[in-house]
């Protein structure tokens, strides 16, 4: 099994377990003055993401790729141009931990390049990718 299976096999399990836990938020509890913090449950509308707000993720834009020989590769100098497959007007490839999540287009905030966000990779197409 390649090194990309095994990242993409992983990605999945992680995503599924996060899925899961998302789904186990969904039955939310609130602990009680009760001694021993005995739990209740609370309505459905609130879910407690507490526990994974901090986990950082990586964040990367991709603005197209290219698929060149290793002797083209070789022979590239300073001021070479690489053409990308993608269209300078297409939008930007938003991936969380390597995996799309979004479409944007790139912008420039206090002298930064940005990203403005426009459009989502709904969860249900983001686990179809995955598989």
């Amino acid at each position: 099994m390649s090194a990309n299976m095994n990242d993409e096999a992983a990605q999945l399990a992680a995503f599924e377990q996060l899925a899961a836990a998302e789904a186990a938020a969904r039955q939310p509890v609130a602990e009680t003055a009760a001694e021993g913090g005995v739990l209740e449950p609370k309505s459905k509308s609130e879910v407690n993401v507490e526990a994974i707000l901090d986990v950082p993720v990586t964040l990367s834009m991709e603005v197209g790729r290219a698929r060149i020989p290793i002797r083209n590769l070789l022979q590239l100098t300073q001021g070479a141009v690489v053409e990308l497959e993608r269209g300078a007007g297409e939008p930007l490839d938003v991936f969380v931990n390597g995996t799309l999540i979004a479409h944007g287009e790139v912008v420039v905030v206090n002298d930064k390049f940005g990203v403005r966000v426009t459009d989502v990779v709904s969860p249900a197409e983001r686990i179809r990718k995955l598989r």
